[in-house]
């Protein structure tokens, strides 16, 4: 049995569909009609509701997964285990710091009534509780005087500490201890985390496992300077979102322009990847290609409206809801709709080549496209006003920075200081718009993530990447591969169904074929380079340009 033969009998089976309601008369004047009417449109609704529910009753709810059934997630141990991770501390060096810590508070004439020590990975917190009467701004100056006394870098001051009234002083320790990425995605935090798109990033300085969702973030800026720490946190949020996800429930777009970074995840092209259909590397590694591929990415978010505007919800977790309980007919254009997440390894080098080509969709996207599924993680290693624009910045009120060199690329960043003090290796600071908080990044290696890799890329997969929309040419026509050679096997057959049902339905070739929803939308974009189908229209059926058998025995003849 073939995987698309899986789809079909799994997924799509005739019976499945809700039965299409028939479009009621144009509404008259009448209050009298427009009262008849209203009942009619409710007993429609009524009876798309009790037929879905006896599918559902029958079949139960539907299931995405059903497309890889006997899928694995990655076990633990392809991760590396470095051992306890509990915190070690030196309780001299503890007392000895924080007596520094008042004498030279002291000596600025700044009295001290409570100070407590929280211990983390890479930093100690001492918490200060000053007398009454100091001003916060008179200790915040005092950052450098601090460092020297301690001869310690990369001190930084939060005054006050959010939703305290105590004063932070973070000091690095003098022995780090590492965060492994196998850590954090064991513990109870992310396990148990309900979230759509679930992210272990780190350890705190309480040495709490930080989770976020990234449907909430929506999306995510990360900037910092070389070799401080940012390619390992992309591949620790990539990591996290494969040990929760599904094939069927997400799918990442990677530019690489570096083309080293992210060239182990070709391995999970045909799991986790989407591509547009006539491009043969899934990870964009040519900086001209990915202006295509961002319109491409627009194209479906104004695809993935139009169903959320037919089905009558407003974002794609209701959608998705409502299509597995069978509500929404898959003979009207509707579908499971994975999350999609866009990763740009280097974003300064796509701005130096294309600048408002890139700039523009990227902010399109940004804005509108968190309702539909689509997110966006954009890392830079020269966070500077060219690169990281108003418009950009606007779009992204989450924001992660590694060490920088100096305080205005911090504020380029976040919009204050503290990433040009912090000291490197994994140290970040998180900003989700009100809060910043300072992680120790997990740290995930190449070796782990080939494991990952290698063992999503063993199992069963897709017949091919996830397809996105074919975009347009500078001359408006859609760059189809209109080579005859290319066309699928199938094609001509597939030709005379549609031609034969006037219906130009995906979904009518998954039944009537037996095939996959990938490879029937390919089809679907074939009939449509050839002028059999015409173009997509939201969740209508594409319109069958060719009117029967006959004139289409004529089309094949002449070609």
């Amino acid at each position: 049995m073939t995987i698309d033969e899986d789809l079909v009998i799994k997924n799509t089976p005739e019976e499945e569909a809700v039965t299409e309601v028939p479009k009621a008369s144009e509404p008259k004047k009448s209050p009298e009609t427009a009262e008849a009417q209203m009942k009619i449109s409710v007993a429609e609704d009524e009876e798309i509701t009790k037929t879905a529910q006896h599918l559902v009753d029958r079949q139960g709810p539907f299931d995405p997964r059903l497309d890889l059934p006997n899928y694995q997630f990655p076990p633990f141990d392809l991760l590396k285990d470095y051992g306890a991770t509990d915190i070690t501390y030196n309780e001299k060096e503890l007392k000895r710091n924080k007596d520094k810590i008042v004498k030279t508070l002291l000596d600025f004439k700044i009295n001290i009534s409570k100070i407590e020590v929280v211990v983390g990975p890479s930093v100690t917190l001492y918490e200060i509780i000053p007398e009454a009467g100091v001003r916060i701004s008179k200790i915040k100056n005092l950052e450098d005087d601090i460092a020297l006394s301690l001869a310690a870098l990369g001190i930084r001051i939060i005054a006050p500490m959010p939703g305290k009234g105590t004063i932070g002083i973070e000091v690095p320790n003098k022995i780090r201890k590492i965060v492994p990425m196998r850590s954090v995605i064991q513990s109870k935090r992310f396990q148990e985390a309900e979230m759509e798109l679930p992210v272990a990033m780190g350890k705190t300085i309480t040495n709490e496992t930080y989770t976020f969702d990234l449907t909430k973030m929506p999306h995510l800026l990360v900037a910092g300077a070389t070799g401080q720490g940012k390619s390992v946190g992309i591949n620790a949020i990539l990591a996290s979102l494969l040990y929760k996800k599904h094939p069927a429930e997400l799918k990442f777009v990677l530019v690489d322009p570096k083309k080293v970074e992210l060239t182990l995840y070709n391995k999970i092209e045909r799991h986790f990847l989407a591509k547009l259909p006539d491009e043969e590397e899934a990870i964009i590694t040519d900086v001209t290609k990915v202006v295509k591929t961002l319109t491409s990415l627009t194209k479906e978010m104004d695809m993935r409206y139009d169903l959320l505007k037919d089905a009558m919800v407003r974002n794609i977790k209701e959608y998705n809801d409502k299509f597995k309980k069978r509500l929404l007919n898959p003979e009207n254009g509707h579908r499971f709709l994975p999350y999609i997440v866009l990763v740009i390894d280097e974003f300064a080098d796509l701005m130096m080549t294309a600048g408002k080509e890139i700039e523009l969709p990227i902010a399109r996207i940004a804005q509108l496209a968190r309702a539909v599924g689509i997110h966006l993680i954009v890392a830079t290693q020269r966070p500077s006003v060219n690169v990281i624009t108003g418009m950009i910045k606007a779009n992204f009120p989450a924001r992660i920075a590694f060490a920088v060199t100096s305080k205005i690329d911090s504020r380029t960043i976040l919009d204050s200081g503290g990433a040009e003090r912090l000291i490197g290796k994994g140290d970040m600071l998180i900003s989700t718009g009100n809060d910043l908080v300072r992680l120790q990044c997990a740290f995930i290696d190449t070796p782990e993530v080939e494991n990952l890799t290698t063992y999503i890329g063993s199992q069963r997969a897709y017949p091919s990447a996830f397809p996105l929309p074919e975009v347009e040419d500078e001359n408006g026509g859609t760059k189809f591969d209109d080579d005859i050679d290319d066309r699928d096997e199938l094609f001509k057959e597939a030709a005379y169904i549609i031609v034969s049902a006037q219906q130009g339905s995906a979904s009518l070739l998954q039944r009537k074929l037996k095939l996959g929803y990938n490879r029937a939308g390919r089809i679907i974009d074939q009939l449509e380079a050839a002028g059999i189908v015409g173009p997509f229209k939201g969740s209508k059926a594409r319109e069958v340009l060719i009117p029967d058998v006959i004139a289409l025995d004529e089309f094949f003849n002449k070609a």
